[in-house]
């Protein structure tokens, strides 16, 4: 089935373009969605005498598109989810659960919009692109956890927590010793004092080597 493509769609073509698809994607897909129109003589000529206006209000939407773009790159949007200590989620979250997620976050977006293959289905940090425009897409990450404080220990490590509830109060009691450490760094003089320790010690275990070579030493020449 032939049909003519009111924006570029991946893969496929751009604006304009004549293309060849399957009845059943054109029928589900481009059509009711308005991405495309079916290639008749009389769907041609309308395109071709409403071209400049369509290309127009795509360089628009696409300008706007960007502009979004700027601020969504980059976000994070935390699902919260039951899950076994292994991380297997009891359930899974969809394109459309994480679309909710950006709109809450303030961004509108729709399901259609996020590019996820498959839904997930594991505790962990995932990349997901958001086609905004045809030509303009951002990527997201899915922080899925379970729970805000499981979420942001992931955030903070960029590693998924498969563990049990004692290794998680480890790690949680590990944060606190970075955050702390961060807070209240070492002094110029603590660190001069912590290197000189350091190059004592590694002198000391110097001599006490050089002392067992001795020895070693003089027990073969006797």
């Amino acid at each position: 089935m032939e049909v003519i493509l009111l924006e570029r769609i991946e893969k496929l073509g751009q604006m304009g373009d004549v293309v060849t698809v399957k009845p059943g994607f054109a029928r589900n897909f481009l059509l009711p969605q308005k991405k495309a129109v079916t290639a008749t003589n009389e769907n041609k000529e309308h395109f071709e005498s409403q071209r400049s206006q369509l290309e127009a209000q795509n360089l628009e939407l696409k300008s706007e598109a960007e502009k979004v773009g700027k601020k969504l790159d980059g976000e994070k949007v935390v699902m919260v989810r039951q899950a076994g200590d292994a991380g297997q989620l009891y359930g899974s979250v969809s394109a459309r659960d994480i679309a909710v997620g950006i709109t809450e976050a303030g961004f509108s977006v729709g399901r259609h919009q996020i590019k996820l293959d498959d839904p997930i289905k594991a505790i962990g940090m995932y990349p997901v692109l958001v086609a905004l425009h045809p030509e303009v897409s951002v990527s997201v990450t899915v922080n899925v956890a379970r729970s805000e404080e499981e979420a942001e220990i992931q955030d903070r490590t960029g590693e998924a927590i498969i563990t049990t509830d004692q290794e998680v109060d480890a790690v949680e009691e590990l944060v606190e010793v970075l955050d702390a450490d961060e807070a209240n760094p070492p002094s110029e003089t603590e660190a001069e004092d912590q290197a000189k320790a350091a190059d004592a010690a590694a002198a000391a275990e110097e001599a006490a080597a050089e002392e067992i070579s001795d020895e070693e030493g003089s027990e073969e020449e006797e």
